[in-house]
């Protein structure tokens, strides 16, 4: 129900007393207790067994801003810079950002007094045959000429409760939470550039030693065609030759296809067509030796998560739509105001109202404070309270998720960091041990111990232990990637730690008036 009291009825304490009293039937209702935000779980054993190296950069840089730099990659770093102004992805997060902002715009200004002009004109004639003029006779057929000019219309609402300030507060979470929200956006676009850069690179390598693979298997099923002609082998031997070369361009096919797939793919990724890859990987370099980890990991997670600051920010938001949502049950306070000029002229010839109306007699000006008490909704207003009171849960309960998330995620990557170079160091060690027997294979031949057959054998196992090295040398540059989007990829913003006690804003709001349960 609204009421519109004249200034008057405002003087009397007893009628506003009344009023008051009547509005403590729409009581507020107490909710169900509000989800709580989980405590960063501990990292301590993942830590200990990450066996981390001596810090080459002050530890709170780490990871840099722009850490894709730290490969040595030019082609990488072309690919960021170009992603960076063509990604679809980052320009739909860029404009949802700037609806955010507008919105805070929209929601700031209820704070303010509204101001606006008003121009009304109107001329109207009186049917002769219509009720009015069968009433008044000598107004049958006349002219209602009516002119208003208010130069001077003022609304305001009072924000006695904190509802429009805590309306503002929620869309400045909103827009702080797109803000991170783009960051993230931003995080997984270089991360994945980088993961399928490696992995390109990687092809690219293994391409050219499956090339090489196949000139020896070509080169063995010669030799053994040669032999079978001179009666020295039988056709079993040319047979298992054949089957071993065609093996070998079946493999040299498949990486073709995988590294025209991971060109595509950065294309779509950066933002352009395939034809701005075709070109890629003509001479790959990425180095990982700069890529160490400081002695102490950044663990604020919060600091450097984007997407846990973006939850964080949205159930603050949630938060304060409880309190937007709890105001609505108290009696709202305004006041309208207008100055100007009006007149109003009845006539049966030509109009004299302009005359009249920019006299000074025409001058009139208004004040109207204004009462509206939520009597009765039909449970409207409960129903949205406990809407914002589950999407606060909500909001903190999608925090706790992305929380532990995120800490499994740096768990993850600190294990995969670790394993794949270890795994790497000890391939290392294994294509050491291959090329001593390649050495030991080239002096048996030039000794005449061994045929050209067993050197070719020993030159394929050499090969194939570098092809499965790129490939361990790509899981450990992609571990090192993870680390960096686990970390927040150079993220950081300031927000504090949370204070691990329950969150509950309902009972910070309007805990003082009387008809609250």
């Amino acid at each position: 129900m609204i009421r519109r009291l004249a200034p008057k009825q405002l003087l009397y304490p007893g009628f506003l007393g009344f009023m008051l009293l009547m509005a403590g039937c729409a009581w507020i209702p107490k909710g169900d207790q509000p989800a709580e935000f989980l405590k960063t779980p501990s990292m301590a054993h993942a830590l200990s067994h990450a066996n981390l190296d001596k810090p080459g950069i002050p530890d709170d840089h780490w990871p840099p801003e722009r850490w894709w730099r730290e490969f040595g990659s030019a082609e990488l770093n072309q690919l960021m810079d170009t992603a960076l102004k063509e990604n679809i992805g980052l320009k739909v997060a860029s404009v949802r950002l700037r609806q955010a902002q507008a919105l805070v715009r929209v929601e700031g200004a209820r704070l303010l007094p509204f101001l606006d002009a008003e121009v009304d004109f109107e001329n109207k004639r009186i049917s002769e045959n219509g009720v009015f003029a069968a009433l008044n006779r000598e107004t049958a057929g006349a002219n209602i000429v009516f002119g208003q000019i208010n130069p001077f219309n003022l609304r305001y609402e009072f924000d006695f409760w904190g509802k429009n300030r805590a309306a503002l507060e929620a869309a400045l979470g909103e827009a702080a939470a797109e803000e991170a929200e783009q960051a993230e956006v931003l995080l997984q676009l270089t991360t994945a550039i980088a993961r399928s850069y490696i992995h390109g690179v990687a092809l690219k390598q293994q391409l050219e030693l499956a090339h090489q693979m196949v000139e020896l298997r070509r080169g063995l099923l010669n030799m053994d065609e040669i032999r079978l002609r001179l009666g020295l082998d039988s056709a079993d031997r040319v047979k298992q030759a054949a089957i071993e070369l065609e093996q070998a361009n079946k493999r040299e096919a498949g990486l073709r296809d995988q590294l025209d797939i991971q060109r595509n793919l950065l294309a779509k990724l950066i933002g352009n067509g395939p034809d701005a890859t075709q070109n890629l990987f003509a001479q790959p370099e990425i180095h990982s030796e700069q890529m160490r980890l400081p002695a102490k990991l950044p663990l604020e997670l919060l600091s450097h998560r984007p997407d846990l600051a973006s939850a964080l920010h949205r159930a603050e938001a949630a938060a304060q739509r409880v309190k937007v949502a709890k105001a609505s049950f108290l009696p709202t306070i305004d006041l309208t105001a207008f100055a100007g000029i009006n007149a109003l002229r009845l006539t049966k010839g030509a109009s004299s109202l302009a005359n009249v109306l920019f006299s000074g007699s025409s001058f009139s000006y208004g004040i109207a404070p204004g009462l509206r008490l939520p009597l009765f909704e039909g449970g409207r207003l409960r129903g949205e309270l406990s809407a914002q009171r589950a999407e606060y849960d909500e909001a903190v309960e999608l925090y706790n998720k992305t929380l532990l998330q995120a800490v499994q995620e740096v768990a993850d990557s600190l294990s995969r960091w670790r394993e794949s170079r270890s795994i790497l160091e000890a391939h290392d060690r294994l294509l050491s041990a291959q090329h001593e027997n390649l050495s030991f294979a080239e002096v048996r031949f030039r000794s005449g111990l061994d045929d050209r057959r067993a050197l070719l054998a020993r030159q394929h196992d050499v090969l194939n232990q570098e092809y499965v090295a790129k490939t361990l040398e790509a899981d450990q540059l992609a571990a090192i990637v993870d680390l960096m989007e686990a970390l927040g990829g150079g993220y950081v913003n300031n927000l504090q730690p949370i204070q691990h006690k329950p969150h509950k804003p309902e009972q910070k709001s309007f805990s003082w008036l009387p008809w609250e349960s």
